[in-house]
């Protein structure tokens, strides 16, 4: 005879999580959503309330990876016109590369709003509302290579696993819209690079991963993989996946902590949840034709179209890269290539700024602008493998660059902090990178000392042992 399977609860257990669910059904109708939700230690994407009322509810992420150079987009720097083509006069001015002389900026600076904040030509939608944003000119990393900037910034950490900033975020605040994913990575035509260790979960449990989406397509079905089934009925899959539930809840009975395990479950639940939904909120043809029209053509407009709609719908944290891998690293042709990807770019910027505005969002979403570095205010002279011979390019700089920040709690209309006369090193009120990430969880809600999770006996955090709110950017 076979022997009588075992249970996946004793009678005691059943008794237990019985009585405590009755309990949470009767006291859920006396509770707001929030606490009601942070209450349900079952579903960990459930909103959550932070350490304290934090004015951003949600975060957008425009990744301008490759570096874009800060001496042509937003801090000016007049004095390199009188050396140009000489050697500036910084003994220190260290490079990755071999560089030579100044080299001017070929766009043109001018005043925008009551702040009267100066932005290049190559961002004059986006300067629109530059009363609403705050530039931070005083961003610096710690090495001038992509790989290990692209993780500082996206993880706080340059070599080792660590979760991203979004899945930190999805981890603090949980999500509002629970048959989407909370935390969303776009990039057209191919992932930036070192791809998913960008929007990895580390050591957090795997449900807070970004989620990838290829915005280079337009059909839902090819935006979302295997988002629809053409075989199966929706009933069908319901019964199919309660079947899967019910297994899975037996096998996790002798593995209650299995975060692998957890995230798989929850990764079947929210596939199936996003049939009904996704389709909606990935299809751009649904906005209006002034819509459409304000942000432009093209793949990164639509992408900050679909941002927009995501935070809309719920997301927690919705992250934009201009991709594929580091476009922003113009070694030659900085002219032609910083023209042409902000022409990409600065429309559907300014589009997402008025619209969020329109919808009452702006006040409760963090929009970060930004790369990994920034760029040299000299030339990059050639050299084997790197510009094709050509003098006409910069080379990576992470002593100083910008960053910028609109919305959520954010002070508009000013310029935190300041490179040298030739935008090369920060030297007013400098910011690091881990600087930035304890700004954002500031601006959500969170002490980013106390923002913890345990891992290996310590309690990690984004900031690891670093990080100091900067308070000039706080409202």
């Amino acid at each position: 005879m076979f022997a009588h399977p075992r249970p996946p609860i004793s009678r005691r257990e059943m008794l237990a999580r019985c009585g405590m669910g009755m309990g949470l059904l009767g006291l859920a109708p006396l509770l707001a959503d929030t606490a009601r939700a942070a209450a349900d230690p079952i579903n960990p994407l459930a909103p959550r309330p932070p350490h304290f009322p934090g004015k951003a509810k949600r975060v957008i992420h425009i990744f301008a990876n490759g570096g874009p150079s800060q001496v042509d987009t937003f801090d000016p720097k007049p004095a390199l016109a009188k050396y140009a083509g000489k050697p500036l006069p910084a003994a220190n001015l260290r490079t990755e590369r071999r560089t030579g002389a100044a080299f001017p900026s070929p766009f043109k600076f001018q005043k925008y709003g009551k702040s009267g904040l100066e932005v290049s030509e190559l961002f004059s939608n986006t300067a629109k509302h530059i009363d609403d944003i705050c530039v931070i000119r005083s961003m610096h990393a710690d090495v001038p290579n992509h790989e290990p900037s692209f993780l500082l910034m996206n993880t706080g950490e340059a070599r080792l696993i660590r979760p991203s900033v979004g899945s930190w975020v999805a981890y603090g605040l949980g999500t509002e819209n629970q048959n989407l994913p909370g935390f969303i990575t776009m990039c057209p035509a191919g992932m930036p690079l070192l791809e998913s260790q960008n929007w990895q979960a580390g050591f957090l449990p795997g449900v807070f991963q970004g989620t990838y989406i290829d915005t280079k397509h337009t059909d839902v079905e090819k935006l979302v993989e295997h988002v629809r089934s053409k075989t199966t009925p929706p009933a069908d899959q319901r019964r199919q996946l309660d079947l899967l539930a019910r297994l899975n809840a037996a096998h996790q009975a002798a593995r209650p902590d299995d975060p692998q395990l957890e995230a798989r479950i929850r990764s079947f639940e929210l596939a199936y949840r996003m049939q009904t939904e996704a389709a909606e909120a990935f299809d751009v043809t649904r906005e209006p034709k002034h819509v459409l029209e304000a942000y432009g053509p093209g793949e990164q407009a639509r992408s900050l179209l679909l941002a927009r709609r995501l935070v809309e719908r719920g997301v927690r944290f919705v992250q934009v890269s201009h991709g594929p891998v580091q476009p922003w690293d113009s070694h030659d042709d900085l002219e032609v290539e910083h023209r042409r990807l902000a022409g990409q770019v600065d429309r559907a910027i300014g589009a997402l700024i008025s619209d969020l505005k329109r919808l009452g969002l702006f006040e409760s979403t963090l929009i970060v602008w930004g790369g990994e570095f920034g760029r040299t205010p000299v030339v990059e002279l050639p050299t084997p493998g790197s510009n094709a011979g050509k003098v006409n390019g910069r080379d990576h700089n992470h002593w100083g660059f910008t960053v910028w920040m609109a919305g959520g709690g954010v002070k508009g209309g000013q310029a935190v902090g300041a490179t040298d006369e030739f935008g090369f090193k920060a030297v007013e009120n400098p910011v690091h990178v881990h600087d930035l990430h304890a700004t954002m969880l500031h601006l959500l809600g969170f002490d980013h000392e106390k923002f913890t999770f345990r891992y290996a006996g310590r309690d990690f955090r984004l900031t690891d042992v670093h990080g100091r709110v900067v308070k000039e950017v706080l409202a």
